[in-house]
């Protein structure tokens, strides 16, 4: 499998679309409608309303919704990453791999708050890393901080990536203040147009639209399903960190610039880890854009090919065994 994803064929576009549906074929098995979580803000809310029509006898519309953003999102992940030339030859591991690591937690496959954060985060990764060579940077950055802006709207513990932002400003560019006030700008943009629209339509409620903010210790795995998953997404990522340092001296600056994002994007999804985290792992999956990639890699340079291919099957019996099981996983 890993052979055959390694290579850019175009029948690798249906393939991979066959691998996600046998990983993700239980969101369609047992459909269920979203549960509330506790970082959900206005925005996701307002989603859910505009679902419910749709959704209140056939709840296998969020299923449908939520693999068709798994794999949309697969692929536009993978086609930023042969874009930006993250790995030497264009393949399709980095797809290959968000379908895998979001398949390692069960309280990753359902339609969330964190599924649509994860869908302009990959977006956002793409604009940050253009921001090196843009010869137009402040329009570029206050529409990316717009975004940015908005994500805490979707889900509230999304406002560490605010975080992001100004990191990436001080990889990607010079120190130059006024960029730095676009910035802010576009950031109070989304909260200054929402605040407007609530206070003319007489639905305005503070707490709707700030984001509750509470930090607490990350919950011990309480079973061994989790201890097995977040080994699974510890153990590649290592070893793709090592083969990605190993290799840093052949890459392009732009795409040294690339890897320094995602590994900053990976700190600020570990914070969010800290942030709000409820009775579950669902806010976890913030992590799997950058773990992803870092996956893609330890598949592309494993230079033994039976030791790729255990890890990837091993992986990939796991996920198949945790998501097709009946047993609750606590």
């Amino acid at each position: 499998m890993i052979g055959i994803f390694k290579q850019k064929n175009p029948g690798n576009a249906l393939l991979l679309l066959l691998y996600g549906l046998f990983l993700k074929f239980p969101l369609f098995l047992h459909p269920e409608v979203p549960l509330p979580s506790q970082g959900d803000n206005y925005i996701y809310h307002l989603v859910i309303r505009f679902l419910e029509p749709f959704t209140k006898n056939a709840p296998v519309v969020f299923s449908i919704l939520a693999f068709l953003l798994f794999f949309t999102q697969a692929t536009l992940l993978n086609r930023i990453s042969n874009s930006l030339k993250l790995l030497p030859r264009p393949n399709y591991l980095v797809g290959m791999s968000y379908l895998l690591v979001t398949s390692l937690m069960k309280d990753w496959n359902s339609f969330s708050a964190p599924l649509l954060v994860n869908s302009l985060m990959i977006w956002l990764w793409y604009r940050m890393i253009g921001l090196y060579n843009n010869n137009n940077p402040k329009t570029s950055l206050y529409n990316v901080a717009v975004m940015v802006g908005i994500l805490p709207l979707i889900y509230s513990p999304a406002i560490a990536f605010i975080l992001l932002l100004f990191f990436a400003l001080v990889i990607a560019r010079p120190l130059r203040i006024t960029e730095w006030m676009v910035a802010l700008l576009g950031l109070m943009t989304p909260y200054y147009f929402l605040f407007v629209i609530l206070f003319l339509t007489d639905r305005w409620h503070f707490s709707k639209v700030i984001p509750y903010i509470v930090f607490h210790l990350p919950r011990l795995p309480a079973s061994l399903w989790i201890t097995g998953g977040i080994t699974l997404l510890i153990v590649p990522f290592l070893s793709g960190g090592y083969y990605v340092q190993k290799n840093l001296n052949k890459m392009l600056i732009q795409v040294r610039k690339a890897w320094s994002i995602l590994l900053v994007f990976l700190l600020v999804s570990l914070l969010i880890i800290l942030i709000n985290p409820g009775n579950n792992y669902l806010h976890w999956m913030l992590i799997v854009i950058p773990i992803t990639t870092f996956h893609a890699a330890t598949y592309y340079y494993m230079t033994s090919r039976w030791l790729a291919l255990l890890l990837h099957w091993a992986t990939f019996i796991f996920a198949i065994l945790l998501n097709y099981s009946l047993l609750p996983v606590v």
